[in-house]
This record gives structure tokens, sequence and C-alpha cells, in this order.
């Protein structure tokens, strides 16, 4: 069982990640009208960037506060041009980001069924 649950536990903070990421994306798509929103992100690869960065007492360890413990953080997405009303949000972007959040979810589900049907098979003994 050792062999599974560090394969479950990366898909389930995969999971956490797409999940946060969906609900990020849909907020921004609520607020597209909404006077001076600031469209936001789900970044995992910045936080891990800047732990490599910063200094530490042991090369393994990660600064995650601030985070939702899957080492995700929501930011607010830098280098956006603003509509006429303070608006940052670009409807045609997040549309096509929760198209591609949703195909990233699907896979990760797909995953985890295989990884269960795989660990059924061996309980069953193999039938």
């Amino acid at each position: 069982m050792q062999l599974y649950s560090s394969t479950f536990s990366s898909l389930e903070n995969a999971l956490q990640y797409a999940s946060l990421r969906q609900k990020t994306i849909s907020n921004n798509i609520a607020n597209a009208d909404t006077p001076n929103y600031k469209a936001r992100d789900v970044r995992f690869k910045n936080l891990l960037q800047d732990s490599v960065q910063t200094e530490k007492t042991d090369p393994r360890h990660f600064d995650l506060s601030g985070t939702d413990g899957s080492g995700s953080s929501i930011v607010t997405k830098p280098g956006v041009t603003y509509n006429n009303n303070g608006n940052s949000v670009d409807i045609d972007t997040e549309m096509s980001n929760l198209a591609s959040n949703q195909i990233y979810y699907e896979s990760l589900i797909q995953l985890e069924s295989g990884k269960l049907s795989s660990l059924l098979n061996v309980v069953k003994g193999g039938n």
C-alpha cells in the first residue's frame, strides 16, 4: 500500500490545485463586468521557484504560508491590461483557461480511477 499512498497523495494535491483554479477562473468570469476587479490566478510554480531561491535551513523545506495547503496560492495576475472601468478580466482568456483546466481535472480523475482499478484488481487476486 505504501507504493500507492504517494501516488494518491500527489493526485489529491493536483485535484485540489485544479479545483481551486476552477473556482478562481469562475470567479474571474463572474466579475468580468465589475468595476476595478483585478483578475486572479492560482500559482504553484512561482511558489516552488521562490522557495528554491530563498535561503532555508534545509533544502527540502518549503514555505507554504498563505496557501491552501497544496502549495498553491491565489495571486492577482501581473502585467494585465485594464479596461476603461479598471477591470482586468479578459473573458476570452478566462474561457480558454476554464476549458484547459477542465481537461486537466478530467485527466486527473481518469488517472485516479485507473490507480483504484489496479488496486482493486490486486485485492481481488487478479481476477
